[in-house]
């Protein structure tokens, strides 16, 4: 994805097209100041709160989603520049507001110690309070406060969306997508964890997830919001949506390799995080289903055994990445990554959108199907 080497607050001399990832970075840190400084004298003590907030929304992250939206309203007929620009940008800028949501409030039930290589959100409360030698237990202020924290992210992400200098044709063409995306994005987070707190390891269950959680709020909304901002006919929006499902889909397709393969030093997570959470991903349903048909019934409990195990060794680890290379499950995922990747190519190139939003939305799709992070 693109991304620069400026701080958040140098100015940015480049044309939009040139830099979306650092102007909606922009957008995202002017509006989290406006919005603390608004806090009444009495929420003082809360405004240092939100100072982790804003911490957390803008250290690292790839602004893939803002990204996406951006470059489907160009390849739309969206024109690069002017007052109807920059509303956009603003507009799509809240993506990564709900991002924050979504990451902080996903920590917390995934018991995640690391993002982006740092402290998550509730692991830094629950630090302060253990630090400040304070009442009650630290765990439980760290969660609610990175509960609340998570909400403040949603309730600002629509304040933002809502603050746009959009049209009013243009604001009520992407309100359809906008509202769509969070309720699919809630739904896939509460079958994630229905999948984990049940034990299902069936593909279907797998999928489903990974197209709500992630494929629908990753790139397949974003982009519809981003077509529907330039007035998009339905036959564009169809050919788009196949599009960004399918990407999304790989997109998390990828996650699931990164989240047993990926270098913690890469990836700011622990090294076999998602085993540890008890992720019941693609992978691992693949895993143990070629696992069970090739007799390996021992290693299938090894594998399910290590579902979950917050305890879990570097050995056992290695065990589980020797097993998915070793029944095909890893061969198996590239390949779906690589099909659908190729049918939503084939669905972008006949959608009849214009250049340059055509090449960079594949070139976007790319990185989000190949990258190390």
């Amino acid at each position: 994805m693109p991304t620069t080497d400026q701080s958040v607050d140098d100015p940015i001399d480049a044309p939009i097209d040139a830099a979306v990832h650092r102007h909606v970075e922009d957008v995202v840190s002017t509006y989290l100041a406006e919005r603390r400084a608004e806090l009444p004298e009495l929420a003082r003590t809360f405004a240092k709160a939100v100072d982790h907030l804003s911490d957390f929304a803008l250290r690292g992250g790839k602004r893939l989603r803002p990204t996406f939206a951006w470059w489907g309203w160009r390849a739309a007929g969206g024109d690069a520049d002017g007052p109807e620009a920059r509303a956009v940008l603003r507009a799509v800028s809240a993506l990564e507001l709900i991002q924050t949501c979504a990451l902080v409030h996903d920590d917390i039930m995934d018991a995640s110690e690391l993002r982006r290589g740092q402290p998550t959100v509730h692991v830094r409360f629950t630090e302060a309070h253990r630090a400040g030698g304070w009442l009650g237990e630290p765990e439980r202020f760290g969660t609610a406060a990175a509960i609340l924290l998570g909400d403040l992210a949603l309730a600002w992400a629509d304040d933002l969306f809502e603050s746009a200098p959009l049209t009013p044709e243009m604001r009520d063409a992407a309100r359809g997508p906008w509202q769509a995306m969070r309720a699919e994005m809630f739904a896939g987070q509460y079958l994630d964890v229905l999948a984990q707190a049940e034990g299902d390891e069936s593909e279907e269950r797998a999928l489903g997830v990974a197209r709500l959680k992630t494929a629908a709020y990753t790139v397949e909304r974003p982009l519809h919001m981003g077509i529907a901002f330039a007035g998009a006919d339905q036959a564009t929006v169809d050919a788009v949506r196949t599009f960004g499902t399918d990407i999304g889909v790989a997109f998390q397709l990828r996650d699931d390799v990164l989240g047993v393969y990926g270098a913690p030093e890469v990836t700011g997570k622990p090294a076999g995080d998602d085993l540890r959470e008890g992720k019941r991903t693609l992978l691992v349903a693949l895993g143990l289903a070629y696992a069970e048909r090739d007799g390996r019934h021992s290693d299938a409990a090894m594998l399910r055994g290590a579902l979950g195990d917050q305890n879990l060794p570097q050995v056992t680890i290695e065990r589980v990445r020797d097993l998915l290379v070793e029944v095909g499950a890893v061969a198996e995922l590239e390949r779906r990554i690589d099909a659908l990747t190729t049918s939503a190519m084939t669905a972008l190139t006949g959608a009849g959108l214009a250049e340059p939003g055509v090449t960079r939305l594949a070139d976007l799709a790319v990185a989000a199907t190949r990258r190390d992070r």
